[in-house]
């Protein structure tokens, strides 16, 4: 028996990755009757046969998981934020980052389309883009969209990580993808201006070696559904929130109404972005006024 890492999914087949070979392996018949199907970014014990074909005979346990791309074991997220066209959205990305917390998944903010700014609309970025960093996220902002320094940046926090890519629709996921392993090529889609929408271009999934690390060759899931946490966990999920809320005079401040909020007290005082704590007062509400779902 050997262990390895599950790197490509096609067609029941499952290409694993063990001490420098790759073999092609499938999943056990009683798999699909215990409900467990095996995911790219799994690690597996699997019996070898045959040579380089064999059997995968045990998932073992996962730290995270996906659904678009259908990926387990996920470091970090390389969160592609269109700075215009569309437009920038601190509520979407925000939305993003915490279903990133949620996961336990290491967010990258990379901004796209900053070529397309004005003067002025830079300007303001940068503001956004400090606030950020000092919750702190990593936030990469370049001048050139695509600039040698932001890519070769975003390479070096690659390394013996499990990456993915995701963001909206339109925001250069998968342009952002060719820049990075310019061998795969992907067909990047041209945005149907008329729509508003990009064109589905996602294929297999695979994991590709790039700096060390390891990135899915298919970018991730744009569109957020509605966080299935009880709303008084969300504060928990914004990391400067968290660091706060130790100050706050009750201890299960949701920094809503509660006198001596440290919370409103940093957003006054601008210690937290306003868009964050607006943001999380939008969300805080949608998710209290939920109705349930039975159907699940």
């Amino acid at each position: 028996m050997a262990t390895g890492k599950i790197f490509q999914s096609l067609s029941g087949f499952y290409d694993v990755h063990s001490a420098g070979k790759i073999y092609r392996t499938r999943a056990r018949g009683n798999f699909r009757k215990r409900k467990i199907t095996p995911l790219v970014g799994d690690d597996v014990d699997f019996q070898i046969e045959d040579g380089d074909k064999g059997y995968i005979l045990t998932v073992l346990p996962r730290r995270n998981e996906l659904t678009r791309p259908p990926i387990a074991n996920i470091d970090q997220a390389i969160v592609a934020t269109a700075a215009t066209q569309p437009e920038f959205s601190s509520n979407l990305l925000d939305r993003q980052l915490i279903a990133l917390e949620i996961s336990g998944i290491t967010p990258i903010i990379y901004f796209t389309k900053t070529d397309l700014l004005s003067n002025d609309q830079w300007q303001s970025l940068q503001k956004i883009a400090a606030g950020y960093r000092q919750i702190p996220y990593e936030v990469i902002l370049p001048e050139q969209a695509f600039g040698s320094a932001s890519l070769a940046k975003l390479r070096q926090l690659f390394a013996n990580k499990e990456n993915v890519i995701m963001g909206q629709t339109g925001a250069g996921k998968s342009t952002l993808l060719n820049h990075l392993a310019p061998e795969l090529a992907l067909a990047t889609g041209e945005i149907s201006t008329a729509l508003n929408r990009g064109k589905h271009t996602t294929r297999k999934v695979a994991l590709l070696k790039v700096n060390d690390g390891l990135i899915a060759d298919t970018p991730g899931f744009s569109s957020y559904d509605t966080l299935t946490i009880d709303y008084r966990q969300l504060a928990a999920y914004f990391p400067e929130f968290k660091r706060a809320a130790v100050k706050c005079r009750f201890r299960g401040c949701v920094h809503v109404n509660e006198p001596d909020c440290e919370v409103k007290r940093q957003v006054h005082d601008g210690q937290i972005m306003t868009s964050r704590y607006t943001n999380y007062l939008q969300l805080y509400t949608d998710i209290k006024n939920r109705k349930p779902n039975y159907k699940k």
